[in-house]
């Protein structure tokens, strides 16, 4: 699988007439992006889509006045394997760099104090040393976050829903990669109030998915929080099927794994924090330093019910539940 796609379109030996007046009223900026997902996956090639869009409807368009140096999978190995893309990344010389998810946000950081940064899907900025402050990000970078903390209790309350009888509830998420310090303390009110428990599971390795899971159907009343992690989504056909196997209602943060046959999903639109992460570029194109850019929260989330599989499990979700739902898949 290819990490990296240069998509200049100066085919041939001699440039367009129009690309010809765009070279004499100057170079094209160039634009690095730094992906976490691998260039085959879909969800990501959708967000990577509205990006390129908006920059369109901005007037950037590729190949005439942009240019745009495309890296894949930051988030499908380790580390270091980050680090070596961010890297490549920056050495490649870009004006602005784009980049999705937090294991590519952590090795840029690392790699550049000077080219700007644009950010998006990222939950945790500041707990990730990525931005001081939402409101004054300071240094190179900025961009919109994914999450707010608060969230984390609606997971919980949409799983009580749709299920009353759980009692017990593991928050399934790899400690390396996943931002679970910002979502814990309101998982914990949530399950207080809710009279329910809740367990951490950890993974790290894609044989652990299926042991936390089959650890859930020993006792009955239980139930499953798949917290938004680089991790569980790289691997979430293992972890859907293993969720499937054992029959256990859970929630999901992104709406992917909804479309993928998961129970519910709840969160921000990540594909619309893309869109309008563009926005950000052609102003710092323009002249704006990323330290006055405030970053931005979210402003769009998407509550996702599969149907098909509430009634594969026995389940059968509450009129008012169902009404509220952007979509619900039969």
């Amino acid at each position: 699988m290819k990490r990296r796609a240069f998509t200049a379109v100066f085919g041939g030996t001699l440039a367009s007439p129009l690309v010809a007046r765009a070279q004499l009223q100057g170079a094209p900026r160039r634009l690095g992006v730094l992906m976490g997902d691998p260039e085959g996956d879909q969800f990501s090639q959708a967000r990577l889509e509205a990006f390129r869009n908006r920059l369109r409807e901005l007037g950037w368009v590729e190949g005439r006045n942009i240019l745009l140096d495309i890296r894949w999978g930051a988030a499908t190995r380790d580390a270091a394997h980050a680090a070596a893309l961010a890297r490549e990344t920056v050495s490649a010389g870009p004006d602005i760099i784009h980049g999705g998810g937090t294991p590519a946000m952590r090795a840029l950081r690392q790699a550049t104090e000077t080219i700007p940064v644009v950010f998006a899907g990222l939950a945790d900025p500041i707990g990730d040393g990525i931005v001081a402050s939402l409101s004054r990000p300071g240094g190179n970078i900025t961009g919109f976050s994914s999450f707010e903390p608060a969230i984390a209790g609606k997971w919980l309350q949409l799983l009580k829903q749709v299920s009353p009888g759980i009692t017990r509830v593991a928050a399934i998420f790899n400690p390396d990669t996943a931002p679970h310090r910002l979502f814990m303390p309101a998982l914990l009110d949530a399950a207080s109030s809710l009279g329910v428990t809740l367990e951490p599971a950890t993974v790290r390795e894609p044989p652990a998915i299926d042991a936390a899971v089959a650890a859930l159907r020993s006792a009955p009343g239980t139930g499953l929080v798949v917290m938004p992690d680089s991790f569980t989504l790289r691997h979430r056909g293992l972890l859907s099927e293993s969720v499937a196997r054992h029959r256990v209602p859970a929630v999901y943060a992104l709406r992917v794994f909804a479309d993928d046959g998961g129970l519910m999903s709840y969160g921000s639109d990540f594909v619309d924090q893309h869109y309008r992460a563009a926005s950000y570029v052609d102003r710092i194109l323009k002249g704006a330093k990323p330290a006055d850019l405030p970053v931005q929260v979210p402003s769009k989330f998407e509550f996702i019910v599969n149907l098909k599989t509430a009634r594969a499990l026995g389940l059968d979700p509450p009129p008012a539940l169902l009404a509220a739902a952007d979509e619900v898949i039969e």
